[in-house]
């Protein structure tokens, strides 16, 4: 009977190493993957045991290829290229991946393969431990894959070490007693030193090095361009939504503008309905949605910012950065979904505090004449405003006041357009309002970009029904720690107040905030003037003796983060041969950039999200470095003296478009 106990433990542990998985798929469609593939081969290896070790294999093989037919619901003809691809994919994937043929097709496969070669292990051998590797192996790499996903694995690694000692106490012939005495010995001693190893408090994870997929054309059409249209037909059904009270419902974010349109620079992931979380690690509101499709067009889906989870939506893929969510086709009418969101609600200081997020790329101007009048309004606008979040608010104050909301404006956000909605007409829609301002705060250093989403809508029947005329455009910047913050420059229809009750309250809300700032310094922390709390120092005191120790550090560090730069810089340029000098000047560029820890990107990549005046340096540079990494031996002397020409030549022009600030702060983070 120990050849049948051995090959339960065998198949038990093949099940605990493919139920490491939990944190990459969701648990009933990984168990109907796992029990199959963990049961089957020990089986077969049983009833083959006396039988030639070829025939087992190859009967092992047509079982495990059979099995895969219910797993697709069909013939998998594609199945070679599923599991050559189902790595690369899990790996570009935000957990918990969508339980898809193609990508459990893995879990099913690594368990069986383990399985079959332990049972088979275990009945032609004597080993004792042996045929525990498999399993052990499977586990490592579900760990790995499962970095990201939530639960732990802490009992699954408890377990298979018990098992473990099960089949050794198997093998070895062993009384019952003695493994009954082992096993919790083991099982405490898992539990107590797993989560003092190393790996269990920053484990590695193999994301962090994938190459991710080109960002994805979401839509012909973008959102912003048909703000107009759904405008002019006012009454056209969209979708509706089942929530416990309005709220702006978010539909597309677009962060890159050309001088002719905003598009979006996101980079979507599949999920099976996770969503990270964003920057905002402080209080929020949580907000439940139902929502229903009922005519709206294109791929994106509406929900309230910031989405956490989503179900209901097959092949989802979202963008970690923004959260914005996108499914795979078009959605059909009376398509239903239901997402979860987590309201940001940073309290008074908070805002207060708040200072912009140092990414240059979103503080990109398209080159041109505008940017001028563009900076020279803004600075207009925001003029004795001490604080970022001030200019912000001016700017939305600036830009309600000084124009009005026409639905009848002619649509377009080209950079000659919103010139002509500036100085001539002052009349446009929410899409040139958004625009202007998003621009705007370009030009004082605010990181921004453009929202298209819609008003709560009308609430009938428990449900608030949204129309083509909700739609609105906001837009957002974007501040350290608090992520991205909602404004709201387009007036109200009738020019004196909003008739949009989210729009309303969030703008009594900046204004409250702004009368704050202009009481003087009342919340600033006061000298003080003596007393029982006070603390005195008398001339040739000194002060405490431990105050030179924190000067002496922060002079040291600032020393440091001036020369290490110019350190850096200097050993790229030395290096010894061409293609290393090649190299070093596209990775010092990369640095100047601040693209240095998006290590995913490609040089065409790189070079595609700079504008023009630093793109036609950026080019050559970008080709210099692909022939030193690619084609290294036709590299020469004079190839490594042009690429650090134009290494400088974008170094010079991103220094005159980073304000002294953001420079200043890069250099303090080491960056």
């Amino acid at each position: 009977m120990r050849t049948p106990l051995g090959l339960l433990v065998v198949t038990l542990l093949s099940a605990a190493a493919g139920w490491a998985f939990h944190r990459v798929f969701p648990a009933p469609d990984l168990l109907l993957v796992v029990a199959p593939a963990a049961v089957v081969p020990p089986l077969l290896a049983l009833l083959l045991r006396s039988r030639p070790l070829w025939l087992s294999l190859l009967g092992g093989v047509v079982l495990w290829f059979a099995a895969t037919v219910p797993l697709y619901r069909a013939l998998p003809l594609g199945l070679p290229g599923d599991l050559a691809d189902s790595w690369q994919a899990l790996l570009t994937t935000l957990l918990p991946a969508q339980p898809e043929p193609r990508l459990l097709v893995l879990v099913h496969t690594l368990v069986w393969v383990a399985s079959t070669i332990a049972a088979e292990i275990l009945v032609r051998t004597r080993a004792r431990l042996v045929p525990a590797v498999p399993a052990v192996v499977v586990y490592g790499v579900a760990v790995l894959l499962g970095v990201d996903g939530e639960g732990e694995n802490l009992t699954t690694g408890a377990a298979l070490l018990v098992l473990c000692a099960l089949l050794a106490t198997i093998r070895d012939e062993r009384p019952v007693s003695w493994l009954l005495a082992l096993i919790p010995v083991i099982a405490l001693a898992a539990y107590a030193t797993g989560p003092l190893l190393p790996i269990a408090a920053e484990p590695y994870n193999p994301r962090t090095h994938a190459e991710l997929p080109p960002p994805k054309r979401v839509d012909g059409v973008s959102p912003l361009d048909r703000v107009s249209a759904w405008l002019q037909v006012p009454t056209r059904p969209l979708f509706t939504v089942k929530a416990d009270r309005p709220q702006n419902w978010r539909l597309a974010v677009l962060d890159r503008y050309d001088g002719v349109r905003w598009t979006s620079g996101a980079r979507f992931q599949p999920t099976g309905g996770r969503v990270p979380q964003g920057e905002w690690g402080g209080a929020t509101e949580t907000v439940r949605q139902e929502i229903v499709f009922d005519g709206l067009p294109g791929a994106w889906l509406p929900a309230v910012e910031r989405p956490s989870e989503v179900d209901g939506v097959p092949g989802l893929i979202v963008d970690p950065d923004s959260g914005a969510l996108l499914a795979s086709e078009q959605p059909a009418r009376g398509f239903t979904y239901r997402v979860t969101s987590r309201l940001a609600k940073p309290g008074r200081q908070d805002l207060l505090d708040a200072r912009p997020a140092a990414e240059p790329e979103l503080l990109l101007f398209p080159p041109g004449p505008q940017e001028q009048l563009f900076r020279r309004l803004a600075q207009r606008a925001t003029e004795g405003a001490d604080a970022p979040i001030k200019q912000a608010y001016r700017l939305q104050k600036y830009l309600r006041e000084n124009a009005k909301n026409d639905l009848t404006a002619p649509p377009g956000h080209s950079l000659k357009g919103l010139e002509f909605f500036l100085e001539t007409t002052h009349r446009g829609t929410s899409e040139q309002f958004a625009s202007v301002f998003a621009l705007m705060a370009r030009t004082l250093g605010l990181p921004s970009r453009v929202v298209v989403g819609f008003r709560p809508g009308e609430l009938r029947d428990g449900r608030f029904h949204v129309m083509s005329g909700d739609v609105v455009a906001w837009a957002e910047i974007k501040f350290e720690g608090l992520g991205w913050r909602p404004f709201y420059p387009t007036p109200g229809k009738s020019g004196a107040k909003d008739d949009h009750d989210v729009v309303s309250q969030a703008i009594e809300e900046s204004q409250q905030l702004e009368g704050e700032f202009t009481q003087g310094t009342t919340d600033k922390p006061k000298q003080s003037k003596g007393g029982a709390d006070s603390t005195e120092t008398t001339p040739g005191d000194g002060g405490p003796w431990w105050v030179p120790v924190p000067v002496a550090l922060a002079a040291l560090y600032g020393l440091v983060a001036l020369a290490l730069p110019r350190w850096r810089r200097r050993r790229r340029r030395a290096a010894a041969d061409a293609e290393g000098r090649v190299l070093g000047a596209w990775q010092q560029t990369c640095d100047d950039l601040g693209v240095r820890q998006q290590r995913a990107l490609t040089a065409e990549e790189v070079v595609a999200r700079q504008p023009g005046q630093i793109s036609r340096h950026l080019k050559p540079l970008a080709d210099l470095s692909n022939v030193a990494r690619y084609a290294p031996d036709d590299m020469a002397g004079a190839a490594a003296d042009e690429a650090w020409r134009h290494s400088d030549a974008v170094r010079r022009a991103v220094r005159r478009s980073t304000p002294l600030k953001a420079r200043l702060k890069r250099r303090l983070l080491l960056k």
